[in-house]
């Protein structure tokens, strides 16, 4: 490409060995600081987000699991702590009974919007204050970028340029 700056191949992989392991060291500090301010785990916490913003507080569980990259084994085990916890309520399909409905309790509302807060905090100390807003504006832009491009369909290649 015109214009393109050459990157050698050990500052790539040193490149990014820098943002795995930033992204890595920064995201255990906040997991460890959200659990013991909130006394949420990042799995519960995630979950209550994203029940809080979707339309009527609430989802299937096997979107939701999806959405949390857990499988459905995995996602039971967590919506069944959850809901010991008061913090969300499952409630089956009424044409389907296999459709289940995960959504909020008043007491998981409540809960996220602490822990929100919170979370919100923690990112201001650990993202914010060495970063910048501008710095960290650009790195958000970047990061939607990189992970819209990882979203797309793979390119497939054409069986007669395919290695043999």
């Amino acid at each position: 490409m015109a214009g393109e700056v050459h990157v050698s191949d050990d500052a790539l992989v040193t490149g990014w060995g820098l943002v795995v392991e930033a992204y890595a060291l920064t995201a255990a500090a906040i997991r460890r600081d959200l659990l013991a301010r909130s006394g949420l785990d990042v799995a519960s916490f995630e979950v209550l987000l994203r029940l809080s913003r979707s339309p009527g507080q609430r989802q299937s569980a096997s979107q939701l699991a999806a959405e949390v990259s857990f499988s459905s084994g995995g996602f039971t085990k967590l919506a069944d702590r959850m809901e010991r916890a008061g913090l969300v309520e499952r409630i089956a399909g009424h044409q389907d009974r296999r459709m289940v409905w995960v959504t909020l309790t008043p007491a998981g509302k409540r809960t996220i919007a602490a822990a929100a807060a919170q979370h919100a905090q923690l990112l201001r100390q650990q993202v914010l204050a060495p970063l910048g807003v501008e710095d960290f504006t650009a790195m958000s832009a970047l990061m939607r970028r990189l992970r819209d491009a990882a979203s797309l369909p793979p390119t497939r290649v054409p069986e007669e340029t395919a290695w043999p």
